[in-house]
């Protein structure tokens, strides 16, 4: 493992604001080197295409961080820096960029601290699992000229594209309610720790200042089902979901919010529910439901009800006037856009171009704000409320 002054190479002086010329490469620094990150490396453009490589990599775990190594040096033919820190990835003034893949309870402080650090970012969802970080995330990146995309890569699939262009149209008229489903029969985010050795990992690092305890292979692997790492599944899944009512209606927060579930059926000491129901309602008069269950493979749901019509994820149905009968349907449009650039290409060329991206920061704050209320409002037991003056949850 390198020293931290052979990995920074320089003396450390304040960071400035990053901007990429037309031509020049990007030199991109991975932190968090998981099966997200991996993915996320996979998704990459060719960088004969893109002009850019990935010239350091950051991870707590030294399997991860090895095995990420030798991969990005495989295909970019340079092995990258390595360090299980962090900030000497935002130190470097050779990186230009950072993808923020690390558990969901880093995201925040990683996002903040890198725009101001003069990085752009691609940060996963959700942005922040604790309002108040990512609150001071969000002033960070609005604060700076740096680019961010947040990883909602929904906003990058062609038909939600052109069934978000609909529904603001007003193809389907107002939109007074939203039934959104997800459900898996299965223990998700289960994995084996067996093989997790202490000597392996910056349990330092990895603790981000939480109260975590002594080192625990469970918690460092399965992270997904305890806290504090996570705010279960608001921040894990619903984040996805209802990041289209933002982008849809143009209502960036929830007014109120209330939730109930628990842990039904997967007793193996997970504390993040395994069914979960939230109603959220947004200022524009529009009641919102996300129900989640790891108890039932009944699949996927996304219903829009507007007041001329409905929009079921993949088409919108249109009924008569005062009709209550479905199988009086006027017309039946099947929703298809044109092809786009994948997410992670459109962060590439934004950073380029200096344009914003499709998940920008607005978008990301939005769906980390409903997902923190519908945590807390499980949490407490009692509707909570966002005042968006503020910014904050009342």
């Amino acid at each position: 493992m390198p020293t931290r002054r052979a990995f920074l190479g320089y003396a450390a002086t304040p960071a400035l604001a990053w901007q990429s010329p037309a031509g020049s490469r990007i030199r991109i620094g991975l932190i968090g080197a998981g099966g997200r990150g991996r993915y996320l490396l996979s998704e990459l453009a060719k960088p004969a295409a893109a002009n850019f490589s990935v010239t350091a990599v950051c991870d707590v775990w030294k399997p991860n961080l090895e095995s990420a190594a030798a991969a990005i040096e495989k295909q970019y033919g340079a092995r990258p820096a390595t360090t299980t820190r962090y900030r000497d990835i935002l130190e470097n003034r050779a990186i230009d960029a950072v993808i923020i893949s690390a558990p969901d309870h880093t995201h925040s402080r990683m996002l903040k601290e890198a725009v101001e650090a003069g990085k752009d970012a691609y940060c996963e969802k959700p942005m922040g699992t604790d309002v108040w970080e990512a609150r001071a995330a969000y002033h960070a990146v609005k604060a700076s000229r740096q680019i961010v995309q947040i990883g909602t890569q929904r906003r990058s699939e062609p038909g939600l594209i052109a069934a978000g262009a609909m529904i603001r149209e007003g193809v389907i008229g107002r939109i007074t309610r939203i039934d959104m489903q997800v459900n898996f029969q299965e223990a998700r985010w289960r994995r084996d720790y067996h093989m997790v050795k202490e000597e392996d990992i910056d349990w330092e690092a990895f603790r981000f200042g939480r109260d975590i305890g002594p080192f625990d292979p469970r918690k460092f692997r399965e992270w997904q089902l305890f806290h504090p790492f996570t705010n279960g599944i608001p921040g894990l899944w619903m984040s996805h979901f209802i990041d289209l009512v933002a982008w849809y209606l143009d209502d960036p927060y929830p007014a109120s919010a209330v939730a109930e579930g628990g842990v039904f059926l997967w007793k193996d000491g997970r504390e993040t529910s395994d069914v979960f129901h939230a109603l959220l309602r947004y200022p524009k008069d529009c009641l919102v439901s996300f129900a989640m269950s790891l108890t039932n493979a009944a699949g996927d749901r996304n219903l829009w009800f507007g007041v001329k019509g409905t929009f079921d994820g993949q088409a919108v149905s249109f009924l008569p006037d005062g009709s209550r009968a479905p199988d009086r349907l006027t017309a039946r449009i099947d929703v298809k856009g044109d092809p786009v650039e994948s997410h992670t290409d459109n962060w590439l060329r934004c950073i380029r171009t200096r344009q914003t991206p499709r998940a920008d920061v607005q978008a990301g704050f939005s769906h980390a704000v409903a997902g923190c209320m519908a945590a807390q409002a499980l949490r407490d037991g009692r509707r909570v409320r966002f005042d968006s003056e503020a910014l904050a949850i009342v």
